[in-house]
């Protein structure tokens, strides 16, 4: 005899393939859809992973913020200031304000990463993703991300909501390795021996060895000091190190130290 199973059997009998598939694609790191850039699905305090070592940076501490750079950006597609200097390794907190009345963000990239993310959004505006180095900004409001810029290059910071970065939305961001620039000038450096000094004009006469950053020869030469000061601590017969550049069709020496 056929015994009918009870409604509760059933029901578990018709979930149970359905839970074991909802359970397969959130093994896969499926998300159920979302508004794209819910700002209210970005909360980075609830990170507890390792920070992920991007080509542009990685999140950065809190207690370890150097300094506060400020951004605003409004519905002109623009970013203001559009342009950032940081030093390599240095740790910013980036305050972002949006004065438009639609949504924006901020996103640091490579510039290859983020033309193809924008490209993304404008196929699934509905896609929805959160990461530290994002900022989503509803109108009228006020967003902060903290990032460590520990690789030297040039990168880009921009809005990437459909058809924003492709109206322009884009800045940049020059990352800058200090040491290797003191490097690269000491590198530049030429000797030379003081022959001549005029306070009154502030031009000093260098008998020099080879220059290499003006393919310049040994000479004894009359060149420009950027800083007249610096001729006040010399005297003839002094033996330096200094760099020189050409400007406006004079040769200066920019830096210039005594050697002891």
């Amino acid at each position: 005899m056929h015994t009918s199973s009870s409604p509760r059997h059933t029901l578990t009998r018709c979930l149970c393939p359905v839970m074991a598939a909802v359970a397969l694609l959130l093994s896969l790191g499926f998300q159920p859809m979302a508004l794209a850039h819910d700002p209210a699905a970005h909360s980075h305090a609830s990170h507890n992973t390792k920070p992920e070592q991007m080509a542009w940076g990685v999140a950065g501490q809190a207690k370890a913020v150097q300094r506060t750079v400020s951004f605003s950006m409004d519905d002109n597609m623009r970013f203001t200031p559009h342009r950032l200097t940081v030093k390599l390794g240095e740790t910013l907190r980036i305050r972002v304000h949006n004065k438009g009345k639609a949504m924006h963000e901020f996103v640091i990239g490579t510039q290859a990463e983020n033309a193809q993310h924008a490209e993304l959004m404008v196929k699934f505006p509905n896609m929805q993703h959160d990461a530290p180095y994002m900022a989503h900004v509803p109108p009228g409001q006020s967003a902060d991300l903290i990032w460590t810029f520990n690789r030297a290059g040039q990168f880009e910071f921009a809005c990437l909501m459909a058809g924003h970065y492709q109206a322009g939305m884009v800045g940049v961001i020059d990352v800058v390795d200090a040491s290797a620039n003191a490097s690269a000038n000491t590198n530049d450096m030429a000797d030379g021996e003081v022959r001549r000094i005029d306070k009154a004009t502030g031009k000093i006469t260098l008998k020099h060895g080879e220059i290499k950053n003006l393919d310049m020869p040994s000479m004894t030469m009359v060149f420009q000091v950027k800083d007249p000061s610096a001729l006040n601590s010399l005297k003839v017969g002094d033996k330096v190190k200094f760099r020189a550049e050409q400007s406006g069709g004079v040769y200066v020496v920019t830096t210039m130290e005594i050697v002891k």
